[in-house]
Parts: C-alpha cells; structure tokens; sequence
C-alpha cells in the first residue's frame, strides 16, 4: 500500500511539472555593449620593464588617444595589487587629443612580475587592461646582471 501511494504521489509531481508552461520571456531593450577600446586606443597596452633593481621603483606613462567623437573621461585605474601605482588624467580628453596613465611598481621584493591595471572609460561597460611586467632582482643579482651585459654575454 506504501508502495503505491508513493508510485502515485511521484507520479502527480511529474504531471504537475510537465503541465506548466514558461511564461512568456517579455525582451528587455538590448543595452548596447561599448567597449573601451572604441572610445580610447593605447599605443602600447604591455610595457616590459625588464631586470631592475630591489628597492628601485619605476614608472611608465601609458600614452592614449581619444578615438571618439566625443570627449571622454577615464573614470577610473585601478591596480591588480598595491605594489603598482596608478595615476590618471583627472580632466576630461577632448576628441582626438591624447594624454596618458602613468603606471608606477615599487620593486619591493625580488621575483618576476606581470600587474594588471583596469581603466575604466567613462560610457564604455568593460573597464580595459593595461599591464606591467618585468623581474626584480637583488642588489647583488642585479649587479652580476648589469656586469654580464657590460661584458657582452
């Protein structure tokens, strides 16, 4: 008897399930999709700074042209982590104009690096990346390097 009222109560369910039908999907206006890059082109979006040396910080300006027919305003640039540093124009780009990011890394501790910095373009819906990378080397790493090169090898 178990058995069967079970059998039946698993079978209500299924019929119960299959005998609803989705509501109709109402479609919302598509919001178009504008990138970064179709308001503003870098002219490098990696900078390799190669071997520098512990304790030596160092800077790159990331230069940038507003390819819109408007002006733009970058919103924001943020760092993948606080070792990088950077710093964005705080007024707006007129078309055609360029200007720059400048990225700066603290070297603080020896290893290779690879950072990400997202900017965010004021209209546009994805921030863009720009990234820094290079290796950090001891003061005594770094002169045995500087003397390898001096030397040709």
């Amino acid at each position: 008897m178990k058995k069967l009222i079970l059998s039946l109560a698993v079978l209500m369910i299924a019929v119960c399930s299959f005998a609803q039908t989705p509501a109709p999907a109402t479609a919302a206006p598509a919001t178009p999709v504008v990138k970064g890059e179709d308001l503003i082109k870098f002219e490098e979006v990696v900078h390799d700074f190669g071997k520098i040396k512990q304790g030596v910080p160092v800077t790159y300006d990331f230069v940038f042209k507003n390819i819109s027919k408007q002006t733009v305003v970058i919103e924001s640039a943020t760092a993948s982590c606080g070792c990088t540093t950077p710093v964005k124009p705080e007024q707006p780009i007129a078309k055609g104009k360029s200007d720059k990011i400048k990225a700066g890394f603290n070297a603080a501790s020896p290893s290779p690096f690879d950072k990400t910095i997202y900017v965010k373009v004021s209209g546009a819906t994805m921030p863009m990346e720009i990234k820094i990378k290079g290796e950090v080397l001891s003061a005594d790493a770094y002169a045995a390097y500087e003397a390898g090169k001096k030397q040709g090898k």
